[in-house]
């Protein structure tokens, strides 16, 4: 099977940059588009809500390659250009303005958008935080040292809850769970983060659900809980998930379950792949469904399509194991794995009382994750067993007898 003469990458993100490069690195020579609808330069995200944020990083620093670097590669650069429509049959993707965009070979690429509480379209003092547009926007309001009520207890509202701190600001926190980040730590580890947010000051509201924004001629004024309660603020922070960016991709006849649905190669079907945080593809070991939205799955799914698209039928699946890490403060948290639903964990090294431990976490009798806090050398020897899979007793023994 000869390598396609026209190679099209609808997202210029982490994921599309990935198999833009992988592509030219393993000698790709025929015509490489990539398609981005922001006016930026492909960029990184995981500093937006961290470095970028707190002022340490200007926006330059978070491309992810200079426009020389770019150009180098010999790649078609088609920003703000948005993706309208995929004709299959014509092998072509239609666009915001009219125009066509003829592939042999697409990669999907489109990632995700932040879901907005209804009713907060336009309304001034509302943030996401998803692009580099978002992050300056929120920044310069953080300047102003308002009160910011964050509605989600996930990473992205953790750590700006953080660096609102930082900057002066009174900081609120709601989460529907019983305290931040429980869903992806557990309720242990999860406390012992949420007692350090409160040592800097910040205020969580937990087990509650936000119905919407209250405003005063068109400005954020506050949140309205569902039990009825109102909390006061001059900013609101809006990060309770992600939704795939799959509408265009409508009536095209692709699988759009929770993603682009493709094999365990990432294959969506003829001529089309997916990578990134929209692609969706069975695990080669369990057969679950995944779909996952961390920064290094990205990168590592755009390298993979890159080499399946030239291997033809020797396209290989899909493995890894997923990494994301977060600042909070002077705490650096990795998790190697999917920890969400675990029912087990196990310290291995320090202890949560100093803030400085590993942790191994398991889900119905094996290891799915390891986490770790400002530990990063001892928490690397432990994704084997991530990896593998271990049995929960069998990584118990391992951890003691290695102690």
């Amino acid at each position: 099977m000869s390598a396609p003469r026209r190679v099209v990458v609808v997202g210029a993100s982490a994921a599309g940059l990935a198999t833009a490069e992988g592509l030219r690195r393993s000698g790709y020579d025929g015509e490489l588009v990539l398609v981005g609808e922001e006016e930026h330069l492909p960029y990184d995200r995981p500093p937006l809500s961290k470095q970028l944020l707190a002022g340490e990083w200007e926006a330059e620093r978070v491309l992810l390659r200079s426009a020389e670097a770019l150009a180098g590669l010999d790649i078609e650069l088609r920003p703000r250009t948005r993706a309208q429509a995929l004709d299959r049959a014509a092998r072509e993707v239609r666009t915001g303005d009219g125009g066509t965009i003829a592939y042999d070979a697409l990669v999907v690429a489109t990632g995700v958008r932040p879901r907005e509480l209804p009713g907060t379209e336009g309304v001034a003092g509302v943030h996401l935080l998803r692009t580099l547009d978002d992050a300056t926007a929120l920044r310069e309001s953080l300047a102003g040292r308002p009160h910011l009520v964050i509605v989600g207890g996930g990473f992205i509202g953790a750590e700006a809850a953080a660096v609102a701190r930082a900057a002066g600001c009174e900081v609120t926190l709601v989460t529907d769970g019983p305290v931040p980040l429980a869903d992806a730590v557990g309720l242990d580890i999860g406390s012992m983060l949420t007692d350090l947010h409160h040592e800097h000051g910040v205020r969580t509201v937990t087990g509650a659900l936000v119905e919407s924004v209250t405003t005063d001629g068109g400005r954020a004024t506050g949140v309205r809980l569902a039990d009825g309660r109102t909390l006061a603020a001059d900013a609101v922070l809006v990060g309770i998930g992600a939704r795939p960016n799959t509408e265009w991709l409508a009536g095209s006849g692709l699988g759009l379950g929770n993603g682009v649905e493709c094999d365990a190669t990432l294959r969506a079907a003829e001529h089309i792949w997916a990578a990134g945080d929209v692609a969706s593809w069975p695990d080669p070991v369990t057969g679950e469904r995944l779909r996952i939205e961390h920064r290094t799955n990205a990168s590592e799914q755009g390298l993979a399509v890159a080499r399946n698209i030239l291997a033809g039928d020797a396209a290989t699946p899909f493995t890894t194991v997923p990494y994301v890490w977060s600042d909070q403060y002077d705490l650096k948290v990795q998790i190697h794995g999917r920890t969400r639903g675990a029912d087990l964990v196990h310290i291995v090294e320090g202890s949560l009382a100093e803030r400085k431990f590993t942790a191994l976490l398991a889900r119905g009798g094996h290891v799915c994750g390891a986490v770790g806090v400002n530990m990063i050398r001892p928490l690397r020897a432990l994704r084997p067993l991530v990896a593998a899979r271990t049995p929960w007793a069998e990584a118990l023994v391992t951890q003691a007898a290695g102690a």
